[in-house]
């Protein structure tokens, strides 16, 4: 079967380090000329394999008590080591006394510095090995976290958008409602471009984001339901810039902003107002989306604006902090600016 994790991770280190840190005793005298003392360089081979085995062993009652839920303290392993450092000196004294590089020994001086020696040596290992073990359950954990973040994040991202698809739908049923008994030739051409709306919707809410295009085309099918309600009294200009096609934007954003600008541009006003969306590339690599009508801001303080809330909620989840929704009003026109990070 296909392993898709990265190679470094495929790697098995502990045995890596493991053959790495006991090869080094026989290298170790081998650089220091032990190959000019018969049986001396295997002497200490055989120290290197038994201390191989010994400390897998431990490993592996180390992983058996972490299976167990048994928590192993530092007073353990102090007392582990003076046990694995016996033990090595027993085996390590054997293979002296099989080889016997300098002959049979005598006495036991050798005792002292040699129990030393290797419980210094499986100090060093243990301390070792328990750092590698928190490194690698700190980074387990932050995985983890970040792991329940994103997937935090994505049920955020789907709540929101369930907010705004039943928001937009309502207005959208009332006006066709307000066009049933008035037009019913145009109510049907308004239910038919609904369909095509509510068919985006229902595709698009499986996604964080969507190219400008659709979203682009979507708007359309929505402002031609509309325009079939206010007729001359919404007038509609689109100016996409070249090559924004593929542009990343969280769905149903910009449907959210024009709504809001036929509701408080052309609905609001005797006259009805134009509709201006347009978008281009900035200097620093950005896109700058800006949707426009004529009228003032004052009618949105009485709402729940929620439309608005959700499309920065959903830009910040979606793109980042760096993706912003400003809402200005200047010499009558007011304007709903979108401001996407380059990587859109």
């Amino acid at each position: 079967m296909h392993n898709d994790r990265p190679l470094l991770a495929r790697i098995n280190w502990y045995w890596i380090f493991q053959i790495a840190g006991w090869s080094f005793l026989p290298l170790f005298a081998a650089s220091m000329g032990a190959t000019r003392v018969p049986g001396l360089i295997w002497v200490m081979c055989w120290g290197a394999v038994s201390g191989l085995l010994i400390s897998d062993l431990w490993r592996r009652m180390l992983k058996r008590r972490a299976r167990q839920g048994r928590r192993t303290s530092w007073k353990q392993v102090f007392c582990a080591v003076l046990v694995l450092g016996a033990i090595h000196t027993v085996v390590q004294y054997t293979g002296y006394a099989v080889i016997k590089p300098y002959g049979m020994t005598h006495g036991m001086n050798w005792l002292p510095s040699a129990l030393l020696s290797w419980w210094a040596v499986y100090l060093v290992w243990n301390i070792f090995y328990m750092a590698v073990l928190s490194l690698r359950r700190a980074n387990r954990a932050e995985a983890e976290s970040l792991r329940l973040e994103v997937a935090a994040k994505d049920a955020e991202l789907r709540a929101l958008q369930a907010q705004v698809n039943p928001h937009f739908f309502f207005n959208s049923m009332n006006s066709v409602r307000a066009l049933i008994y008035e037009d019913p030739d145009a109510a049907s051409l308004m239910i038919d471009q609904l369909a095509s709306v509510m068919r985006y919707a229902l595709q698009s809410g499986q996604h964080d984001t969507v190219p400008l295009a659709a979203e682009i085309e979507a708007v359309q099918a929505y402002l031609a339901i509309e325009k079939i309600r206010f007729e001359e009294r919404m007038r509609i200009h689109v100016d996409i810039g070249v090559g924004l096609e593929q542009v990343r934007i969280p769905p149903m954003a910009l449907q959210t902003l024009v709504e809001n600008a036929v509701k408080y541009g052309v609905e609001a006003s005797a006259t009805g107002s134009e509709i201006r969306i347009a978008a281009r590339r900035m200097d620093n690599g950005g896109v700058h989306i800006e949707i426009a009508n004529l009228g003032a801001i004052a009618p949105f303080a009485n709402s729940t604006k929620v439309g608005l809330v959700n499309t920065r909620k959903r830009l910040a989840l979606a793109l980042g902090d760096s993706a912003l929704l400003d809402l200005t009003e200047n010499s009558g026109w007011v304007r709903a600016t979108l401001t996407l990070p380059e990587a859109a």
